[in-house]
């Protein structure tokens, strides 16, 4: 029993699973800067449960926190069924976060601001849906998640027979439509739109850049040495590929090493520590599914 619970929280807090948790808080802090500093001042309704606790918050004055927390709460009480426990943990502790940063970070804005709300709205608007965006991207590349839509859309495609695509246009048009009730103006639901559209393209950059992978073939006479480097300081697998080389006659051993695109220059400095005058040939991959990369659609 004693080794079982050691084995979980071994693997709870492996080096793997705390650098995800830092980059989700990181992630997720950066969301909500962009979130409080730049469209909450503006009155700005977007898609989501955050959008939708930015519209109760504009008509109530009730915190975006508090209306973020209770909102995603109900909802995965309402959904608990339909989802996994992965993404329940995942979700909550994601709520959590969100709804502390934004809890502390909307009163502090709101007596510091660093914009002048009305003027150059529409510049604001794209600063916070570049910041928002690109915290979401940074959460969803190390398997986070914030809650809010994705438990609206799971419900939906579940008992609607609706895609997870049209599932989540029909939620965020919604959502983003119901703010002319409030306003009166088509200006607003203009913005809206605008913040829907530039944080979706900066998360979907974010998340395909972190994901890019590479493939490196490296013929070295120490290939031993820079194998086994690439193994303990990148953390990557390595193929060995025995050749011979057509022009010396000699036989060759030919390393294969996949890695994600960010991980390129560890790769290059443990082969130019150990060999200098190494030959790699670097080329650029589609996609790699398995162990250590995506998993197979």
């Amino acid at each position: 029993m004693g080794g079982t619970k050691f084995a979980i929280s071994k693997r709870l807090f492996s080096k793997s699973n705390m650098k995800d948790f830092m980059f989700i808080v990181f992630g997720i802090l950066l969301y909500a800067i962009g979130y409080t500093a730049f469209i909450l001042p503006e009155r700005v309704v977007m898609g989501g449960v955050a959008g939708l606790s930015a519209l109760i918050y504009y008509a109530t004055n009730i915190p975006a926190g508090i209306s973020i927390f209770v909102l995603n709460i109900t909802l995965l009480v309402i959904a608990f069924s339909a989802l996994t426990k992965q993404f329940v943990v995942r979700t909550i502790v994601g709520v959590l976060l969100l709804s502390l940063f934004i809890g502390s970070l909307q009163p502090l804005f709101q007596a510091f601001s660093i914009i002048t709300a009305g003027e150059d709205k529409f510049m604001h608007v794209l600063i916070g849906g570049m910041l928002s965006g690109a915290g979401l991207g940074v959460v969803f590349s190390h398997n986070g998640s914030t809650g809010g839509t994705d438990i609206l859309t799971v419900l939906l495609t579940k008992h609607f027979n609706l895609s997870f695509g049209r599932a989540m246009q029909f939620i965020d048009c919604t959502i983003i439509g119901s703010s002319y009730l409030l306003f009166h103006s088509m200006e607003t639901i203009v913005y809206g739109i605008v913040f829907t559209l530039v944080a979706s393209y900066v998360c979907d950059f974010v998340v395909n850049g972190s994901r890019q992978t590479v493939q490196f073939l490296i013929i070295s006479k120490h290939y031993k040495e820079i194998a086994d480097t690439i193994n303990r300081r990148v953390n990557r697998g390595v193929t060995v590929i025995e050749g011979k080389g057509w022009y010396s006659k000699e036989n060759v051993e030919m390393l294969v090493v996949l890695s994600r695109k960010y991980e390129s220059q560890d790769i290059f400095a443990v082969i130019k520590q150990i060999d200098p005058q190494a030959v790699v040939s670097q080329t650029f991959c589609h996609g790699v599914f398995g162990e250590g990369f995506d998993k197979i659609k």
